[in-house]
């Protein structure tokens, strides 16, 4: 089959390899749409690959086309969308229904060969059936809307409040359409791309905030009185980590969804407002409850059915599977980069 492998450092090839065949339990899907997510570039651009060579991808739909022996929960031909996590299902923490937190887990298209091919092979478990409204390209959404999700989740979301989203890349984009959804109050999206701002409006964000000056004081204006009770931080950058606890209301939940990249450093004095506020501090990591892989993923197709969520503006640029390097090519200079970018099947 043909897959797009990573060798090293920026140096990832469209080749043919074996394909999969499955064992007890497993399935083969053969992939129709999977996506390039921000955390796959410091594998490829930098030095983040668990070993190589390695095929990567996490974010996918397909059909399935192979069923390996015992598996009875999807059927050749079923359309599915993937969950990259394999949890153990046997640690403490797996028996809670903690699968975010397994210690002896691995991930599609990080540990083990992913979806940046023909096919991939994955535990029948994690195939999640797609309902028939909805497309394939909304199936290598799922990943990134049930990450969303779940930071609402582990937040103990409750609607009528006002909310911010610090961020409005994918993660940032689909968090402002749950709250939409689950019905907060007013939205409030911060980012420093006044296109990707632009977008946060037309997915229900009330105010739309550029921080590219930095000045908390303006920032400050604009919000004036609004009583932030939910703050998602998406971006994973030190200035959104800090503005995170300055909008805040007292008695508010932060919550921090996105990975961080460089060193943080908070002053006594900001440290301080999460004493005054008595903010509650919530982290939140991949997206997976039970029963496995857990109620983001139904429920994301149950939005999807619906036409809740929407995804169409959120694509930048599509490519077959053999153009992935003229993909990443993009990524040199990634601000340029305006949103999804797809790997599509011919």
């Amino acid at each position: 089959m043909k897959a797009a492998v990573l060798h090293g450092k920026n140096d990832i090839r469209c080749e043919e390899i074996d394909k999969p065949f499955a064992g007890e339990g497993e399935v083969i899907i053969e992939v129709k749409v999977t996506g390039i997510c921000g955390s796959d570039l410091p594998r490829v651009l930098g030095n983040g690959a668990h070993y190589y060579p390695i095929v990567l991808g996490h974010e996918f739909s397909g059909v399935v086309c192979e069923v390996g022996p015992g598996v009875t929960n999807v059927s050749l031909g079923d359309r599915i969308a993937g969950a990259p996590l394999v949890p153990c299902h046997r640690c403490t923490d797996c028996q809670e229904g903690h699968y975010s937190q397994c210690t002896n887990y691995t991930f599609i298209g990080s540990r083990i060969p992913g979806s940046w091919a023909e096919y991939v092979k994955i535990p029948a478990m994690n195939a999640v059936v797609l309902p028939e409204e909805v497309s394939f390209e909304e199936g290598a959404f799922f990943e990134p809307s049930t990450v969303a999700l779940h930071g609402l989740f582990v937040s103990d979301f409750r609607p009528g409040f006002d909310s911010a989203v610090l961020g409005c890349g994918t993660i940032g984009q689909l968090t402002i359409q749950w709250l939409r959804i689950l019905g907060a109050n007013h939205i409030y999206a911060f980012d420093i791309d006044n296109e990707k701002l632009s977008l946060a409006q037309r997915f229900g964000a009330d105010v739309c905030i550029n921080t590219a000056n930095g000045d908390y004081a303006e920032i400050k204006k604009v919000i004036g009185n609004a009583c932030i009770m939910y703050v998602f931080e998406t971006a994973g950058v030190p200035y959104t980590q800090k503005l995170s606890l300055e909008i805040a209301a007292n008695k508010a939940t932060v919550c921090y969804i996105g990975t961080p990249v460089k060193d943080i450093t908070l002053e006594p004095a900001l440290f301080e407002k999460i004493l005054r506020k008595e903010l509650a501090l919530k982290g939140s990591w991949m997206s997976y409850s039970a029963p496995f892989p857990g109620r983001e993923w139904t429920l994301t197709g149950d939005a999807f059915k619906k036409g809740l969520l929407k995804i169409e503006p959120m694509i930048y640029r599509r490519f077959p599977l053999e153009s992935i390097s003229e993909a990443f090519e993009l990524y040199q200079t990634p601000l340029s980069v305006k949103g999804k970018v797809l790997l599509i099947s011919r």
